[in-house]
């Protein structure tokens, strides 16, 4: 059985949609940058980190995972209000980023680490464009402010890598892993 450690909703989406089924055993761990850690690692770290604080039965496979934004060399995750959205918009704007998310997946004598990095490129977007969707709700629980599958969809010009990736979960590399943990 897969035991997702997480709450997320796009997340849930994600496996389902995949057929993959799942229980839900959300984790809660601080989520701090450690000084002179990168995107990279930092991403690896938390979806570790949340992988091995919840409990796991023997005939069980954790998954957890970490979405960070890294754009102008600023690590973007959810805003705590409007004009933290506003300003995080305000560096995608018309501008390529990367969107990095962490995987583990965890048994209980074996562990998986990986990362899925997709490139998206934002088109330039006016002050106005910027505040509606600002204030429109969506960005708020959202690394780097916008949700992909929503009403950003209108900004973004290309993307360069896994698409379930800037969702939430890159659903392709998760498989891949599951896989190989499963298969004797």
């Amino acid at each position: 059985m897969l035991v997702l450690a997480s709450n997320s909703p796009r997340r849930k989406e994600i496996l389902t949609a995949a057929g993959i089924p799942f229980i839900i055993r959300a984790p809660n761990i601080a989520e701090e940058r450690r000084p002179d850690e990168s995107p990279v690692d930092y991403a690896r770290r938390l979806a570790e980190e949340k992988a091995f604080a919840i409990s796991i039965a023997p005939a069980e496979i954790v998954l957890a995972a970490d979405t960070i934004v890294v754009s102008q060399e600023h690590i973007l995750e959810k805003p705590c209000d409007q004009a933290d959205a506003l300003r995080m918009l305000r560096l995608l704007s018309g501008h390529e980023h990367q969107v990095i998310t962490g995987i583990c997946l965890r048994t209980a004598d074996a562990k998986v680490v990986d990362v899925a990095i997709t490139k998206v490129r934002f088109i330039p977007l006016s002050d106005q464009e910027l505040a509606d969707y600002a204030t429109s709700g969506e960005p708020m629980d959202k690394a780097g402010a916008y949700a992909i599958q929503g009403l950003a969809s209108k900004f973004i010009d290309r993307i360069d890598g896994c698409y379930f990736n800037v969702v939430g979960l890159p659903i392709s590399l998760v498989y891949y892993h599951l896989k190989k943990l499963t298969q004797p």
